[in-house]
């Protein structure tokens, strides 16, 4: 068990989209993520980016993906920002984690937010 007592459901929706059961919009995808706009958008640019692996949170990912894993994950990340034209003017990545943090969906994932000014909060 996690040290946050969150375990994983592989029935989530990430899951279920990683599984091709829910449809998606793919902005990028390969080996270890997959990224897709968020289908509440917060900002003119929300995307999700997840990696493919079940992780349920950044603190299960930071401890138990591959370095490899890792290293895609936040270059797909870095990709992402610039092919959507968010590394000009700036963006903001969120990632909530467990009950206090706000997080909704026991799969790890971030939250890429820009094309314009997101304040000093979200929501």
């Amino acid at each position: 068990m996690l040290e946050n007592n969150m375990t994983y459901d592989n029935q989530n929706i990430f899951a279920k989209i990683l599984r091709g059961e829910i449809p998606c919009t793919k902005l990028y995808e390969d080996d270890h993520v997959l990224a897709f706009p968020d289908i509440n958008p917060q900002r003119k640019t929300h995307i999700m980016v997840i990696p493919k692996g079940a992780y349920t949170d950044i603190a299960d990912f930071g401890t138990n993906a591959s370095d490899q894993e890792i290293t895609a994950f936040y270059r797909a990340v870095s990709k992402i920002s610039k092919d959507q034209d968010l590394q000009e003017m700036g963006f903001r990545t969120i990632a909530n984690t467990g009950e206090f943090g706000g997080q909704e969906v026991p799969h790890f994932h971030i939250h890429l937010l820009g094309g314009e000014p997101v304040g000093k909060l979200v929501g």
